[in-house]
């Protein structure tokens, strides 16, 4: 399924199978979730994708054939493909253990052909193996949503109280992993939005809202997954003195402005962008532990539209996932 003009659907395309080039895995894929930055990149929000691009960068396969110089991988072994696809491993960023701020850095999914397709190929040394505790399509979400909601966690630094914005794929997951560390969830929907809420108390949340209710007590620091920049000064109203508010989206409307006592008292806004090695390794063997349990939604490869269309329209619990038939 291929994006060939943003704002339009996706056309189902009859593509070669790719060959891998040396350093990479031709892989067949299992399971593709859909992320909310596939919608920024099908709706041309993120300006620069390859064109025509195949979306997809959550994918579960199995290695089909491999590249030359290719010694950690063997045919037949299960990986798992994320956003960062690739990086130069040359720049002050790489050699300083930020490759994700990498500024030659390539995108599974926007800047390389991704895992909405039969066969993908990918970089060996950006595939990791998934743990067993997982079958195709449950691991899938695990390749974004939990990666981003693990580094997001790790950035909001050591809060009791967390305060989740937006409850989709990826603060499903995370509130999983905070509750496991003892730390008590709060979560904001959209306003109205009972079942989203009855969803995050069925997760262990212990309080869940609209995202214009004041929770009952003060947060240590707040993550926002929804790409709505008003609930920035939002979010600082209620995190105490010295809180921390993590945007963990890759695009986000507009911050408004608000006046500085809402970020006074050593509040801090921070971003998170992309993942590294380190995050995948970490976070996927921690996830089979918990272990950590996704909720899935699963569409044929060929409903990939209205996969996206479910997830623009706010009716998923949990995540999309596509399922090739092969």
């Amino acid at each position: 399924m291929r994006l060939h003009v943003p704002g339009q659907p996706l056309i189902a395309d009859d593509l070669p199978v790719p060959r891998p080039a040396p350093g990479q895995l031709l892989v067949k894929v299992s399971a593709c979730a859909v992320c909310r930055t596939d919608l920024h990149v099908v709706d041309g929000e993120l300006t620069e994708p390859k064109l025509p691009l195949i979306p997809g960068h959550e994918i579960v396969g199995r290695v089909e054939e491999i590249g030359g110089g290719v010694e950690d991988f063997r045919v037949g072994d299960r990986v798992g493909i994320p956003w960062l696809g690739w990086t130069c491993g040359e720049c002050e960023y790489c050699t300083s253990g930020r490759e994700n701020l990498c500024e030659r850095a390539r995108f599974t999914g926007y800047t390389i052909d991704g895992g909405y397709a039969e066969f993908t190929v990918a970089d060996a040394r950006f595939a990791f193996p998934i743990p067993d505790a997982f079958d195709d399509v449950s691991a899938a979400p695990l390749l974004c949503a939990g990666l981003i909601g693990y580094r997001s966690l790790r950035k909001a630094g050591d809060p009791k109280r967390l305060g989740i914005y937006g409850f989709g794929a990826a603060a499903h997951i995370v509130a999983q992993l905070a509750r496991h560390e003892g730390r008590e969830v709060f979560a904001f929907t959209r306003a109205g939005d009972t079942e989203g809420q009855k969803f995050a108390r069925d997760l262990g949340a212990h309080w869940a809202g609209g995202s214009n209710e004041t929770p009952p007590q003060e947060l240590d620091a707040a993550i926002i997954f929804a790409p709505v920049g008003a609930l920035v000064p939002a979010a600082l109203r209620v995190v105490k003195r010295g809180g921390t508010v993590v945007c963990g989206g890759i695009h986000m409307s507009d911050i408004p402005a608000f006046p500085y006592r809402d970020l006074w008292h050593e509040r801090t806004i921070c971003s998170v962008a992309n993942l590294t090695r380190g995050d995948a390794e970490e976070f996927l063997q921690l996830a089979a532990r918990i272990p950590i349990r996704t909720e899935t939604q699963s569409f044929p490869l060929a409903q990939a539209n209205e996969a996206l269309e479910a997830l623009r329209s706010g009716k998923l619990r949990g995540a999309a996932v596509l399922v090739p038939r092969h």
